[in-house]
């Protein structure tokens, strides 16, 4: 039988809004005289992690969950419910929280372990290993208030993360650092899943859930929509982000955040592009693909005047601008034909998806060339954020697929 090491029990939040700061103190005189609204953050929350579990919980932003991990760390006070923990926990929300920046970096590893009830042995036992970790060499013996934002959280991480919790609650903290760093606190983090430790994991990378949970938990609004394995509540996440998740016959409205409010667009006005959306394998809208998946773009263009021959285009860059991919209707010799003035053209382009998981940027185009000359009609930069979901990333920008065989 499997030991609970969390359980919450109708677990709510509410908290009291105010207009004006002076309507607290004038309601706390008055309470029959109400001058504030209540915001629910959690409703009525039922969740239970067993022990040696890697669970993750995902959402929109306000959906509740870091109001949870707080609930279940002890730093926030439920309205209503229950919680219960088997375990001692290291908590990794906000980095550095309890540092004191007038204490050297020394004095701060002790002081933090003291307030997670570590005896001064039990900190001079894993002193050496935190060193280690956070690497931030003589600085140590320096002011915290001297520090580099990222030597800062180096060290707070370091001392959260070498503690040997029973249990872990990480709130989108293992993207600290540089590239070098990260790849060790993600390390660290595949130790303790090794280790049978029970890790509750929040966070708005994907593929990590992907990679690394037994099960994903979704809330939305403060309610928890869903749980299961991390590829079917993945994709209900996808519908919820487009507002396309139904739930006994209801809607989650929530905006797609996905698309830029402030695309770069230019061209000669012949063309216009509008109606531009991403469709995964089930052909719902999103902006989440999963890698190997097939996936389809979708955009629609109206043309104000005769074009002999437009050429229909996307690419696809990283966020640091760099193009990976792309294609056009004259390299596929998918379309060769003239359009009329008032005309619409609707445009697809279907695909798999084999770039490595992260963050990347749509751009499409209409264009054509008129005797010898190029010209742009329409063009939207970075019009979209895609998101690639993926539990194994090659090398580079994206995946050969091969087939290995070792004899």
């Amino acid at each position: 039988m499997q030991q609970v090491a969390i359980k919450a029990d109708k677990i709510s939040k509410v908290y009291r809004l105010y207009n004006k700061p002076g309507d607290r103190f004038r309601e706390a005189v008055n309470p029959k005289k109400r001058r504030s609204t209540d915001h629910h953050a959690l409703k009525e929350v039922d969740l239970t992690i067993y022990k040696g579990e890697t669970v993750g919980i995902i959402g929109t932003n306000g959906s509740g969950k870091s109001t949870i991990l707080k609930i279940i760390t002890g730093v926030l006070s439920p309205t209503s419910g229950e919680i219960s923990v088997d375990g001692r926990i290291s908590a990794l929300l906000e980095l550095g929280a309890g540092f004191n920046m007038e204490y050297n970096g020394i004095e701060n590893i002790y002081l933090n372990g003291t307030m997670m009830g570590f005896t001064k042995k039990e900190i001079d036992e894993r002193l050496q290993d935190i060193l280690d970790f956070a690497d931030i060499g003589e600085y140590v013996y320096q002011p915290c208030k001297t520090y580099s934002s990222g030597m800062f959280v180096r060290l707070a991480f370091a001392v959260a993360i070498n503690i040997d919790p029973e249990i872990l609650i990480v709130d989108e903290a293992l993207s600290v650092g540089d590239v070098f760093f990260q790849a060790k606190c993600y390390h660290k983090f595949e130790e303790f899943k090794a280790a049978g430790k029970t890790i509750l994991f929040v966070s708005h990378d994907l593929t990590s859930i992907a990679k690394y949970c037994d099960r994903v938990i979704l809330l939305n609004d403060g309610v928890k929509l869903r749980e299961g394995e991390p590829k079917e509540i993945i994709d209900a996440y996808k519908q919820v982000l487009v507002g396309q998740y139904a739930d006994d016959g209801e809607k989650a409205a929530v905006a797609d955040s996905a698309l830029n409010p402030e695309t770069l667009e230019y061209g000669d006005g012949r063309a216009t592009i509008k109606d531009y959306y991403i469709t995964d394998k089930n052909g719902l809208k999103t902006t989440a693909i999963i890698k190997g998946e097939p996936f389809t773009i979708h955009f629609s263009v109206d043309f104000t005047a005769d074009i002999t021959g437009p050429i229909f285009a996307f690419t696809i860059k990283n966020i640091k601008g760099t193009e990976i991919t792309g294609t056009n209707t004259m390299y596929e010799k998918a379309f060769l034909e003239p359009v009329k003035s008032g005309d619409t053209k609707t445009v697809t382009f279907t695909q798999d998806m084999n770039l490595q998981g992260g963050e990347y940027l749509l751009s499409l185009g209409v264009t054509g060339y008129e005797k010898d000359d190029f010209v742009v009609y329409h063009r939207l930069y970075d019009v979209v954020n895609i998101t690639v979901i993926s539990d194994k990333d090659t090398v580079g920008f994206y995946d050969m697929n091969s087939t290995i065989t070792v004899k």
